[in-house]
């Protein structure tokens, strides 16, 4: 396959990514709202701020369409310290409810939308994260390579919303909700710091805590 079928194919897995996570984002909010789910709530602001994520890796495929890059132009590090900063907010916002849902013993009135939500993002992310991969390699380029690492990232919350919605809705027990919120929000300030490091240095590099070969 040719380099421009592959540059073609990275800038449909942003656009993807992107609406996928614009939709799993309102889905997301509005049924963790209407059920009192934190983590629910949580997954789903994860998820529109891995939009703006996603916008800035839209940007730099389509600068590569067009020649070889080697670091983050101003609109990709503006986008980046945006996405750090949205995810060490949504953090803090999640220890906060956290602690509000503990202090004022509320609870899910049910997680069965987080199961149903998480399941086919899990799905989504794995099918993502594989073409980025291969896209990646195939290119030998650190920024696909990183962004699927990422898209890893996002199939790990996957599984911390699925597995906190399905003994929640087992067992009932309130600190089920706000564990899984915490697993979130931890992964939340991992990420948002990753972000702003990357926005300092001004290189393309593996991101998200992962290895990229």
């Amino acid at each position: 396959m040719t380099k421009e079928k592959w540059l073609n194919i990275a800038l449909w897995l942003s656009i993807i990514t992107i609406g996928y996570n614009i939709i799993e984002g309102l889905v997301s909010v509005y049924y963790g709202s209407a059920d009192d789910t934190l983590v629910l709530l949580g997954f789903g602001l994860d998820s529109f701020v891995e939009v703006i994520s996603g916008i800035g890796i839209l940007h730099m495929v389509l600068r590569m369409q067009h020649s070889v890059i080697k670091d983050f132009d101003k609109f990709e590090r503006l986008a980046l310290r945006i996405t750090g900063i949205a995810f060490i907010v949504l953090a803090v916002g999640l220890v906060a409810g956290s602690i509000l849902n503990i202090v004022n013993k509320s609870k899910p009135e049910t997680t069965l939308a987080g199961i149903i939500i998480a399941s086919i993002s899990i799905l989504t992310m794995y099918f993502l994260m594989n073409y980025k991969l291969k896209t990646g390699k195939a290119l030998n380029s650190e920024a696909i390579l990183a962004d699927a690492h990422c898209t890893k990232t996002c199939l790990y919350l996957s599984f911390i919303l699925l597995a906190s919605s399905i003994l929640y809705e087992l067992f009932k027990i309130s600190y089920i909700d706000v564990a899984g919120s915490l697993g979130i929000a931890w992964y939340a300030i991992s990420e948002g710091r990753e972000s702003l490091e990357k926005a300092k240095k001004n290189k393309l590099s593996c991101g998200c805590g992962e290895n990229c070969h």
